[in-house]
């Protein structure tokens, strides 16, 4: 494992323990966007379900017991949490999620590294992956003013897939036949929808101001 995948990863363990952070101890989710968990918890489900029947390290096998039950248990503190659940905000979170779902599938059904059953739904939650976040981007551009833990959120799930990038890049001079185009793209798509936030968020950070995004 090289620094950039290594990073990565931390940086993406990262994202959870902050959102975490703010919904445990606070008690809070405003800001947070019910329908982006909901797709994360479908991307981890449908991307370690070989979790039970291969084994490659106890770094891997901790990491993905860690993804799944964070994803879903951030999704059970939303919906039924007594307090919790009292600030969130469905009237604002409304991007139709579901109608991500189809097209991920048929595009992984039609583009994918082998027509297995396993192997489609890996490029599923690639595909799903790269598109989850545009709930959460959705719903903080309608609401405008963002608190610290959901901007620090959001900018370190953005930094995780920028460190891939880099891990991907190394691995392609440093490994023989190392080419995954499924990942790449979708990575790269990923990304992209963090740029606009990105931008903003150093601004604030710049001018030491709050951070808002445009209506």
């Amino acid at each position: 494992m090289n620094i950039f995948r290594l990073a990565g990863d931390m940086t993406h363990l990262a994202s959870v323990l902050v959102l975490l952070l703010k919904i445990h101890t606070i008690k809070s989710c405003a800001g947070v966007s019910l329908k982006t968990q909901e797709l994360y918890a479908l991307v981890f489900a449908t991307r370690y379900l070989d979790i039970f029947v291969s084994y490659y390290s106890v770094y891997n096998t901790l990491m993905k017991l860690i993804f799944l039950g964070s994803s879903f248990s951030i999704v059970w503190y939303i919906r039924h949490h007594r307090i919790v659940r009292r600030s969130y905000d469905k009237d604002q979170d409304t991007f139709r999620h579901l109608f991500l779902l189809l097209p991920c599938l048929l595009l992984a059904l039609v583009i994918n590294e082998k027509f297995t059953f396993r192997e489609v739904m890996w490029a599923f939650s690639i595909y799903l992956e790269a598109v989850a976040i545009l709930p959460q981007l959705v719903l903080l551009q309608r609401t405008r003013n963002i608190d610290n833990l959901t901007g620090q959120y959001v900018v370190l799930l953005g930094a995780y897939r920028a460190l891939y990038i880099l891990n991907w890049i190394y691995r392609y001079f440093t490994e023989d036949h190392y080419v995954h185009w499924i990942t790449w793209v979708a990575g790269i798509i990923q990304t992209l929808l963090y740029a606009d936030f990105f931008y903003y968020y150093f601004q604030s950070w710049k001018n030491n101001v709050k951070l808002e995004l445009p209506a």
